[in-house]
């Protein structure tokens, strides 16, 4: 393979790090809204359905975020760009584009 896996550590490592601060800022507002909760009920209705939309967002944020560190620990092990499925490398231009990529674009369809 012909993947750099310093390069790719390090993209992987950057990729956590704004998953982390995504859902340390996510966490941060929801506890502490910048709301008032005297609002009317119409504007009440508006801030619990944009609660609901930062908790996917960061349900997806953590969920990438174990992505991300499964990569880091196949690194370390040395099964980094393997396929799950086939055992064979996973496509350089895929690793570029979905770093954590665990299929083969094969596999992936």
């Amino acid at each position: 393979m012909s993947v750099d896996f310093d390069i790719a550590k390090k993209e992987l490592l950057k990729l956590k790090e704004e998953y982390e601060t995504r859902i340390d800022k996510i966490e941060d507002h929801i506890q502490n809204p910048q709301d008032s909760l005297n609002e009317h009920w119409e504007d009440q209705a508006i801030s619990y359905r944009q609660n609901d939309m930062r908790k996917s967002l960061m349900g997806e944020a953590r969920q990438n975020l174990i992505y991300v560190e499964n990569a880091l620990s196949r690194i370390e092990n040395g099964t980094y760009g393997e396929c799950e499925v086939c055992g064979r490398d996973i496509e350089e231009k895929r690793l570029e584009a979905v770093p954590y990529a665990t299929l083969c674009m094969e596999h992936a369809e």
